[in-house]
């Protein structure tokens, strides 16, 4: 069993992979960092609360994060995608039971598990680059490994061009977690977007009715299903990002890496934009400064692995 620390920014993809780890019984969810993003960082904050009520884990902590970019810039939302409480058409109950932490709950998680703990970001990366900050780039480095949600490499982005929502967000902080981390593997949208969950799974999900998140799925990934059918025309269904992330992180067998060195362009002609150079006998780059991509996948271990998690009754620890 993997113990993992999750950042991200719920939002319906990431509110999915919240609940894909929590129904994982490979995964020990041992907390939760939220961050603006999707939502800003007190709405991905009360949904995270929400989710952990639900699954019956008060003991796990939700800790709060960055509210914004190191740029300081005001931060753009997505309520066409994610609705405005970022979970589709389901608004948090105002009664929540918290277990809400200050952010030096982070440092406190790693110091405590350090080569034991996996972390999983599928937000931007501020708050994973404040961690390197505030505890020290020794102690995040000794850390079993880390995956990234981000980038797209030699593939249109999401947000512009060359870039994808993720590593654009916050391209500063997203180049400083890859220049200071070890052992890093980003899933770029790549992969993701090939991730697709389509509507005749979800109805099969929904028809469980195995565990607290049955008839929550439904109705959340239908809106996100409605808002890419104008983001990419003809798609039937949606990409789950974050929960295919996760199944890297548990199943990277199911994956195909090359390890390069990758940064991220913080230039505002091309901000957010990967680089890494994918010629057949690429420069000669230290091995620590290299992390692994993800080129390829096995989408239908994926899509069984999801249909499967997704209708599991909740692990009892």
């Amino acid at each position: 069993m993997k113990k993992v620390l999750l950042f991200g920014d719920p939002g319906i993809d990431d509110a999915i992979g919240i609940i894909y780890a929590l129904l994982h019984p490979q995964i020990d969810l041992i907390g939760v960092v939220t961050g603006y993003g999707n939502v800003d960082e007190k709405q991905a904050t009360a949904n995270a609360t929400y989710l952990l009520q639900l699954a019956g884990r008060p003991d796990i902590p939700v800790i709060r994060g960055a509210t914004g970019p190191f740029s300081g810039e005001v931060v753009t939302y997505y309520p066409e995608i994610h609705g405005e409480d970022g979970l589709g058409p389901i608004r948090p109950p105002e009664n929540l039971v918290t277990n809400v932490q200050r952010f030096s709950a982070v440092h406190e998680l790693i110091e405590k598990h350090k080569g034991d703990l996996s972390i999983v970001d599928t937000g931007r990366s501020t708050s994973l680059a404040a961690s390197f900050i505030l505890s020290g780039a020794e102690l995040l480095q000794s850390v079993k490994e880390i995956y990234l949600m981000g980038g797209a490499f030699n593939y249109p982005g999401n947000v512009t061009g060359v870039a994808e929502a993720n590593f654009h967000g916050d391209p500063i902080a997203t180049d400083l977690v890859l220049e200071k981390g070890k052992n890093i593997s980003i899933i770029p949208l790549n992969i993701t977007n090939r991730a697709i969950v389509t509507p005749q799974m979800i109805d099969t999900i929904a028809a469980y009715q195995s565990n607290p998140f049955s008839s929550l799925i439904k109705p959340i990934i239908d809106f996100y299903n409605e808002a890419y059918k104008d983001l990419i025309p003809g798609l039937n269904g949606s990409p789950m990002h974050d929960s295919v992330t996760l199944f890297a992180m548990v199943s990277p067998q199911y994956f195909h890496f090359i390890s390069r060195r990758v940064r991220v362009d913080t230039s505002e002609l091309s901000r957010g934009r990967t680089i890494a150079d994918f010629r057949v006998k690429p420069d000669d780059e230290p091995p620590e400064t290299l992390d692994r991509i993800a080129v390829d996948f096995n989408y239908q271990a994926f899509a069984n692995d999801f249909m499967n998690i997704m209708t599991r009754r909740i692990p009892r620890y």
